[in-house]
C-alpha cells in the first residue's frame, strides 16, 4: 500500500525508511504555533491531526498518510526550537544532568476509507551528568541545534556519552515511535 509522511523532518524519514516502508514526503503548511494545549499530549495530537487534515484533501484515495508531532518537556515546560544562540546555550546549559520528556503524536489516515488512529508515545532521557560548555558550543555551532525541539538532539554522537538511559525508545525522542506507528497502521488497514 502506498505511503505518505507529511512530515518533511529528516528524523522521521530515516526512522519509516528503518521500518523497511517506501514513502512519498509532502510537508504540511500549518502553523503549529497556533495550536496550543496546556496539556503537552494533547497539543500535539492536536498538531498531528491539523496536519492530516491539511494534507487529505490535497492527496488521492489511495494510500495512508501518517503525520506526527513531538514536544519536548523540561520542568513542566514544552520547549521548541531555539530561535537563537543564546536562548539555544540557556536551554541546554539548563539541563545539567536532568531529565528531558518527549511526548510524540502519531496520526496514520486511510486515505480511502477515511478511517484514522492515533495514540500518544512518552519518552525521557536522563543524563550521567551536564554537558560541558565546549559540546554545547560545538553543537550550537554546526547548527544542529536549531533543527530540534528543546535544542537537544540525543540521537546524535555530541550527547551519546552523556545518556544514561531512556526511559521508553529513541525513536520515540525523535519524533516517530515505531511500534506505535505499526500498531496504527493496523488498525486503519
Amino acid at each position: 500500500m502506498k505511503i505518505i509522511l507529511g512530515s518533511a523532518s529528516k528524523r522521521r524519514q530515516d526512522i519509516l525508511r528503518e521500518m523497511g516502508y517506501e514513502f512519498e514526503i509532502i510537508a504540511a503548511d500549518i502553523d503549529e504555533k497556533a495550536i496550543r494545549h496546556d496539556d503537552p499530549s494533547q497539543m500535539v495530537l492536536a498538531i498531528a491531526n491539523a496536519k492530516a487534515d491539511a494534507l487529505v484533501p490535497r492527496l488521492g484515495t489511495e494510500g495512508l498518510l501518517i503525520t506526527a508531532d513531538l514536544a519536548v518537556v523540561f520542568e513542566g515546560e514544552v520547549l521548541e526550537k531555539p530561535r537563537s544562540e543564546e536562548e539555544a546555550f540557556t536551554t541546554l546549559r539548563g539541563y545539567q544532568g536532568k531529565p528531558v520528556g518527549g511526548v510524540t503524536a502519531v496520526v496514520v489516515t486511510n486515505l480511502q476509507t477515511g478511517k484514522r488512529a492515533s495514540g500518544i508515545d512518552k519518552a525521557t532521557v536522563f543524563f550521567k551528568r551536564p554537558f560541558g560548555e565546549s559540546t554545547i558550543r560545538d553543537f550550537i555551532k554546526s547548527g544542529k541545534t536549531f533543527e530540534h525541539a528543546g535544542g537537544l538532539g540525543v540521537e546524535r554522537p555530541e550527547f551519546a556519552p552523556f545518556v544514561d538511559h531512556i526511559e521508553g525508545t529513541l525513536d520515540s525522542v525523535m519524533g516517530l515511535p515505531k511500534d506505535l506507528t505499526k500498531k496504527l497502521i493496523a488498525e486503519v488497514q
